[in-house]
């Protein structure tokens, strides 16, 4: 948990710092309003279909925070093709300076060998610029000699050398530079990607847990636990270390903990006659403590680490909460999948067509004339239209193709709407119909009047208690009828929360929501910093329960009116 603190600190005052940066950068564009027209009538122009001279855009809240976008993880990288060898000295001072970084440091003996291997070599010549402000990045760098300078806004903030990391947070998620990095001197480099970094995690994680799967299937007691209850104990189990000679558990003590061994041996005895006798030694795989998960025993043998050893646990009490035994819950997955493969309603908005909608115009204001704008995301808009007889209204969210393709989200794009076309719950957005063009595709979905919950929060400070169990009730609501059918949402926050014309809170925004058997992970890097799960920034895999950790940050936030420090 401090090793998480630490990481979200430092992202947090990273957050903090664009925002500071964005203040002034929005206090000069006010103070030259006429360049600001232009400049707006020119990224129309690029991005959205052309409109009458001189249109000048409706000043919209565009989200407080960047969301992070899931990117494509490969399955596997080739070691013998990315390696790049190094001296032992060189490998003895990448190891070092992995060890020191907060970010790093985490990393096992394994992570780390495979991050050697997979560091390249890049020369840069005085003067060359490594790292630009402002601009995307997706590599860690790691000085292996000469000297560099940091600077931000033309202030040099400090000098980088030998065993020094920077760029890190590049090889997290998609972020923008927060400082330029430019070479002293003569200076070479070892580099990673995002994806190489990823994958290293990612597979480790993956491979961990199927071991344990593994492990536990072999387990007398919980033999007979599916796949389902099985990832529920893993997801509670904890990494434990010992040194050689630490005893793990005494013959004659109370039990109640169980053990799995993923590293080192243990050493198994029991007491004969006053003297211990060996019994046995335990390797990689083998688990001991079983029978302490489902009644009162006593251990009937010593068990002592023979070396460094590490072993997964699981204490009784966390069991019993995890695996009811007396209350097991059955996941029928079949039933499931049918339920959510059943057909959705019909209504008489399923003949909605693309040519009877038309735009909602301001009637007066700087803007009269102008189709009104809901919101800006990062990609597209949205916006309100009407039928042509102004029966009813809609939003219409508009996405760029181009932008589509250019950020790789074409898988994302096509669940979104395959999920909002599957689901009918009053608790969340509807889609009535989706349309495409050369250009854009389009989403008419419910037009939700009463504005976002976002919003009202930023109105009043914080809500009362009362309005706040309200507005938590109305997620579990949805949550609870997304899980039923296998689906994360992920994106959880006030933005995301909507009011209808009868004031009942509607979850919207469906692009990071996920389709998850359930007792399997998923590893994408995805969400809104301030609201992930400890496990997402870990890439440990994670599944439905990150939906909770988010909820409890909105929890929060509408209690108090603010994120957490």
């Amino acid at each position: 948990m401090e090793e998480l603190r630490q990481q979200l600190e430092k992202q947090c005052l990273i957050n903090q710092e664009l925002q500071r940066q964005n203040k002034d950068l929005e206090q000069r564009l006010q103070e030259k309003e006429k360049l600001l027209q232009e400049l707006h009538s020119q990224y129309h122009n690029l991005e959205f279909p052309p409109q009458r001279d001189n249109d000048v855009e409706p000043e919209v809240r565009k989200s407080r925070a960047a969301v992070i976008a899931p990117e494509p993880i490969p399955e596997t990288v080739d070691i013998r093709k990315s390696r790049v060898k190094k001296t032992s000295s060189e490998t003895g001072l990448i190891v070092k300076a992995i060890q020191k970084n907060d970010f790093l440091s985490r990393l096992d003996d394994e992570q780390i060998a495979m991050m050697v291997d997979l560091l390249e070599t890049i020369n840069i010549s005085r003067g060359g610029e490594v790292i630009k402000e402002g601009s995307e990045g997706d590599s860690m760098y790691m000085v292996a000699a000469g000297e560099l300078i940091v600077t931000q806004s033309g202030r040099v903030l400090r000098t980088l050398t030998s065993g020094d990391i920077f760029g890190e947070l590049a090889i997290l998620y998609n972020c923008k530079r927060t400082a330029t990095v430019k070479a002293k001197t003569e200076v070479r480099l070892w580099c990673m990607e995002r994806q190489n970094y990823r994958t290293i995690i990612t597979n480790k994680s993956k491979k961990k847990r199927e071991e344990l799967m593994g492990f536990l299937k072999t387990s007398r007691t919980l033999k007979d636990l599916n796949d389902v209850q099985l990832s529920k104990i893993i997801d509670s189990m904890e990494e434990v270390k010992y040194q050689d000679k630490d005893v793990i558990v005494r013959e004659g003590a109370e039990g109640n903990t169980f053990y799995i061994i993923l590293k080192g041996e243990v050493l198994v005895t029991k007491n004969v006659n006053g003297h211990q006798k060996q019994i046995r030694r335990m390797g990689k795989g083998e688990h001991f403590g079983e029978q302490a998960l489902i009644r009162e025993v006593l251990r009937t043998a010593t068990c002592a680490a023979e070396g460094p050893v590490t072993c997964f646990s699981i204490d009784k009490e966390v069991f019993e909460e995890t695996i009811p035994v007396e209350q097991l819950e059955l996941f029928d997955d079949s039933k499931m999948l049918q339920e959510a493969k059943a057909p959705a309603k019909s209504s008489p908005s399923s003949t909605l067509r693309f040519k009877d909608l038309v735009p909602v115009l301001y009637q007066e204001g700087r803007y009269q004339g102008d189709p009104v704008t809901l919101g800006v995301g990062g990609f597209g808009r949205v916006e309100l239209m009407t039928t042509l007889n102004y029966g009813k209204y809609y939003a219409i969210k508009r996405v760029s193709k181009k932008h589509i393709v250019a950020k790789r989200q074409e898988e994302h794009m096509l669940l979104e709407k395959k999920i909002l076309k599957a689901v009918q719950c009053d608790f969340i957005v509807r889609l009535h119909a989706a349309f495409k063009d050369t250009r854009y595709i389009y989403m008419v979905m419910d037009f939700c009047g009463g504005g976002e919950i976002w919003t009202k929060l930023k109105e009043v400070g914080r809500f009362d208690e009362q309005i706040a169990i309200f507005c938590t009730s109305c997620v579990v609501e949805a949550y609870a009828y997304l899980h039923k059918k296998s689906i994360m949402y992920r994106d959880l926050k006030p933005e995301n929360l909507m009011l209808d014309v009868r004031g009942y809170v509607k979850l919207v925004d469906f692009g990071f929501a996920k389709e998850l058997v359930r007792g399997e992970k998923t590893y994408s890097f995805v969400g809104t910093p301030e609201y992930m799960a400890p496990e997402i920034i870990k890439n440990q895999g994670h599944d439905f329960a990150v939906d909770f950790w988010s909820l409890g940050i909105l929890i929060y936030e509408l209690l108090v009116g603010r994120m957490l420090n």
